[in-house]
């Protein structure tokens, strides 16, 4: 998928609206009361740490509240599907990401919600990059020896992913596919639990978002295999691509985005937007998002509505080529 990681240090932004261009049409809308900006997953992930960033902006923008709603649950369905049929006035936003706006269409049998008919989208954020990352004994300590160890046993290995459908478990099984190699899944719901496990060896490996394991990567607590993108990053310098260890089309960067109920009307979705976009342009939020592993690039709603229907097309291929089969 899609990344600028590399070039985040040059503070590129690729396809978005400048900041300083924005002008405030008179009489535009504001809102008049708390927004409430809901994240589908637990409490203290990556997720949850770069919409609490946002939420803080948006409210010294709008001047009023913006309010973190956590509302997890099957796979990102119940918070994501609780804003489709949310108010559509402005005072609802969703950060999503490619599980609630893509795979889920594909892999929950009824997931209650259509991601492009029942979305507007507000702006594209970026992208989560995955990296492999093992318990600290694991004997593999590269791609190649990965391999070789699940060969020896096949199934013996397990991974762990953040949920049925989400990055972690698709683009670890493209990397089986793509390697011949078996593993068993075992999964979580969200990436705290992930990492809890995989640090007290319960867990043999994870392809997990780079901010969800960057600092255990950094203390030495978990051991960095393989970065799963074209090209390395800055945050973990010395960690080598899949690329460069012989494993080309496995690459998984899980993009982000804020979206709003589609009913919304278009003057609301414009200053929401706008607001969006410009806070994420600005120097402070995004150096403190930067921080956390993520990769930035920003995309206006109308860059980011066809990257979108992209994307959900690149997720059903996966899907298909994985064999991952519909859940309850």
């Amino acid at each position: 998928m899609t990344t600028i990681s590399r070039r985040h240090a040059l503070g590129l932004v690729v396809g978005a609206v400048a900041a300083p261009s924005i002008v405030r049409a008179q009489g535009a809308w504001a809102p008049s009361r708390t927004i409430t900006m809901v994240v589908p997953y637990p409490a203290g992930g990556p997720t949850d740490a770069i919409g609490r960033i946002v939420a803080r902006e948006l409210e010294t923008a709008l001047k009023v509240a913006v309010v973190v709603d956590n509302r997890a649950g099957a796979s990102g369905a119940v918070g994501t599907r609780s804003v489709a049929r949310g108010e559509a006035d402005g005072h609802l936003v969703i950060f999503g990401n490619n599980q609630t706006h893509g795979s889920n269409r594909f892999l929950l049998r009824e997931p209650g919600y259509d991601p492009q008919k029942d979305f507007a989208p507000l702006a594209g954020v970026g992208s989560f990059e995955h990296v492999f990352v093992a318990r600290k004994d694991l004997p593999a300590k590269d791609i190649p020896g990965l391999i070789a160890l699940a060969k020896k046993d096949p199934g013996k290995l397990n991974y762990g992913s953040t949920g049925v459908g989400s990055g972690s478990h698709l683009f670890t099984e493209l990397f089986m596919t793509r390697t011949g190699i078996q593993m068993t899944h075992v999964p979580f719901r969200g990436a705290a639990p992930l990492v809890q496990e995989l640090l007290g060896g319960r867990i043999d490996i994870a392809n997990s978002t780079l901010p969800s394991v960057l600092g255990q990567i950094q203390s030495g607590d978990l051991s960095a295999i393989a970065l799963a993108s074209p090209a390395r990053n800055m945050a973990v310098p010395n960690v080598p691509t899949l690329r460069e260890q012989g494993v080309a089309n496995a690459d998984a960067d899980s993009w982000a985005a804020f979206f709003a109920p589609a009913a919304t009307p278009a003057p609301i979705l414009a200053r929401l937007s706008q607001e969006l976009v410009t806070i994420l342009n600005a120097s402070g939020p995004r150096e403190a998002i930067l921080r956390t592993g993520f990769t930035m690039n920003v995309r206006d709603a109308a860059a980011f509505r066809p990257y979108h229907d992209q994307e959900i097309g690149v997720l059903r291929d996966v899907i298909t080529a994985a064999n991952i089969k519909p859940v309850e």
